[in-house]
């Protein structure tokens, strides 16, 4: 296929979506550097609601540009919780930005958009050079965000560990990669995986070398242990909701990509990643939760229960890829998206009133902001997986699925460690429900933009609890066709 017979009118949501993170950049560069622009982030919303109707619009039937930029229902959903996740963080950026006047509003638009355009890209891709474009892209405007408070010392410190880190682990990638291309002379996954099982007979240790490059490289991405060692201080360090952004947004493109890569190229040989992925998994869940015991530090605990969130998400990966495993990743990647996020957003209220990042801020909270304090409440019990949440049902699925997948070991390993998250997350409910707020605490104003994020996060939470089906439902209709 030449480019002139290619169907480019796929690739239209995300060129529009880059068209308008240059559009505004440049609005921003025209108006000023300083100032208050409340329009600019209004601007960026309107850009990435315009970009999700055009992905409905042109992702309703599968089709791809020679199997290099796929576009099936698989794609269509994690762009829309790309999207979704991107919303949510500039309505709580927007009040975070008029009070931190060094963190410049152009610049950190233009990068929220354009780190939804690269997440975009990842979770389309079929070839091993468009994907690592997208991946690229959504890390280089990561590290820029991570170190916007460019005054502060941990903001500071924060973005040069995750490029210094983050640079090491595409270098993995690229290393993995080059051994598939050299083995096939292709890029694309599609060749790749229909030539997997030959290949694996024949250079044996080469992919599984290719295999641990690549899945080393993207563990990194997604806080997967043993490469999570970035995240608490990264986490820690940021602006938070550019905290929020990594442990939802970037974390669930990085998913996306993963399981593209996986089950696209490296199919032919799911019995031999199988139990790799599945180990990554138990550690994961074991150490990120075990860790968070200890934390004081909101952010850190977050960075920590984020981690054990990626076992928990690993776990479909590892135990079946059938449409009912892609259907429990779906509905778990949905819902963690809302509790966290909406979690987060609390998390910044909390942390701007108070100006500490300690646990014992949101002490008295109920007294502060009793919906504040329910919904936070809500969030954080889901997150354990409290029966009639979100994160119940997402949890109770992939239980099952361990379970029919013959993984018993590892479904014992998630109740034992969802039992233990309990511990840390009731140590934030304590202080909201069974602590006295502090003398100079007042009652908290949030912001219009977080209003609405709490408020739709906290719904979605407990509908997609109470009533899990209709999503399911949704999900069941689709084939999975392009990426089993």
């Amino acid at each position: 296929m030449t480019v002139f017979d290619a169907n480019w009118a796929l690739l239209t949501p995300e060129i529009v979506l880059g068209a308008l993170a240059i559009l505004i950049f440049t609005i921003d560069f025209m108006t000023g550097i300083h100032g208050k622009k409340p329009f600019i982030g209004r601007l960026s919303v309107l850009s990435l609601i315009i970009t999700g109707a055009l992905v409905v619009m042109t992702n309703r039937t599968s089709g791809s540009i020679a199997d290099v930029f796929i576009i099936d229902p698989y794609a269509l959903i994690f762009k829309l919780i790309i999207l979704s996740g991107v919303v949510a963080v500039i309505l709580i950026s927007m009040s975070y930005l008029e009070k931190h006047k060094e963190v410049y509003q152009g610049e950190y638009y233009s990068l929220m958009l354009f780190s939804a355009l690269g997440g975009m890209l990842m979770v389309s891709s079929a070839d091993l050079i468009t994907l690592f474009i997208g991946l690229e892209i959504v890390s280089i405007s990561s590290y820029c965000l991570a170190g916007f408070k460019k005054h502060h010392r941990h903001s500071t410190e924060a973005a040069i560990k995750y490029v210094i880190l983050g640079g090491t682990a595409s270098a993995f990638i690229l290393y993995g990669m080059s051994f598939l291309y050299g083995l096939t002379g292709s890029t694309s996954l599609v060749e790749i995986g229909a030539s997997m099982p030959q290949l694996f007979q024949d250079y044996t240790f080469m992919i599984y070398l290719s295999l641990f490059f690549m899945l080393g490289g993207f563990g990194f991405k997604i806080a997967m242990v043993p490469f999570h060692m970035w995240a608490p201080d990264v986490y820690e360090g940021a602006p938070t909701p550019v905290t929020a952004f990594l442990s939802v947004v970037s974390k669930l493109a990085g998913f996306g990509l993963v399981l593209r890569v996986l089950v696209t190229g490296f199919e032919g040989i799911y019995q031999e990643w199988a139990f790799i992925i599945a180990t990554m998994a138990a550690l994961t869940m074991i150490t990120g939760n075990l860790i968070a015991l200890s934390q004081r530090n909101v952010k850190r605990l977050m960075a920590y229960s984020g981690i054990a969130q990626a076992g928990y998400i690993l776990v479909p990966i590892a135990t079946i890829i059938t449409n009912v495993g892609v259907n429990v990743l779906m509905f778990y990647s949905v819902a963690y998206l809302f509790m966290t996020i909406g979690a987060f957003a609390i998390i910044l209220l909390v942390t701007e009133d108070t100006g500490s990042h300690d646990l014992n801020s949101f002490a008295g909270l109920f007294s502060r902001s009793p919906y504040m304090a329910v919904a936070m409440t809500v969030f954080l019990l889901s997150l354990a997986g409290m029966p009639l949440t979100a994160g119940f049902v997402g949890k109770a699925n992939i239980f099952i699925l361990a379970v029919s997948g013959d993984m018993l070991w590892l479904a014992a390993v998630m109740i034992v460690t969802s039992v233990i998250s309990f511990v840390y997350y009731f140590g934030i409910i304590k202080q909201m429900f069974m602590v006295e707020p502090r003398a100079n605490d007042k009652t908290l104003s949030p912001s219009l933009g977080t209003k609405v994020v709490v408020t739709v996060a906290f719904t979605f939470t407990l509908v997609l609890g109470f009533l899990p089906g209709w999503l399911m439902d949704i999900f069941t209709t689709f084939n999975w066709m392009r990426l089993l």
